[in-house]
């Protein structure tokens, strides 16, 4: 089982690394494809800047998780799509839903979840052992 989750995590943190890059080439492109678009060069900056680190940074842990097998690393990852859910479901709550608001809700849960079993299911490592 261990090996099937690290798997996953492997290839969803592909997945997320390949949209950072997907937003850092064409942000106005991907903006349109998760309901934003720029305003401007301040617009495309943010897209370029927030959205771009949002993906590889959780791209990049995914990837150093389960690479090392440190599940510490998932931590971080499943922290990000936590409160990205949840900002989602205040959303909802507030301002309404629309067909297809519900799709990346989905992506988000499915990749915390799989993150916390990783977490419990990959060997955590102690700052020693990971500086030595």
């Amino acid at each position: 089982m261990r090996m099937a989750i690290t798997a996953l995590i492997f290839l969803a943190g592909m997945f997320n690394l390949f949209l950072g890059v997907s937003f850092l080439y064409d942000p106005g492109g991907m903006g349109l494809q998760f309901g934003v678009s720029p305003n401007g060069p301040l617009g495309m900056a943010v897209l370029r800047a927030d959205f771009v680190a949002f993906f590889l940074v959780v791209g990049f842990c995914m990837l150093r998780g389960a690479w090392r097998r440190n599940g510490d690393l998932l931590l971080v990852p499943a922290a990000l799509f936590a409160v990205a859910f949840t900002g989602r479901a205040i959303s909802a709550l507030a301002s309404g839903t629309q067909p297809g608001f519900f799709e990346p809700m989905v992506a988000e849960a499915l990749q915390v979840i799989l993150l916390m079993i990783g977490w419990r299911v990959i060997p955590h490592h102690k700052i020693e052992e990971l500086t030595s």
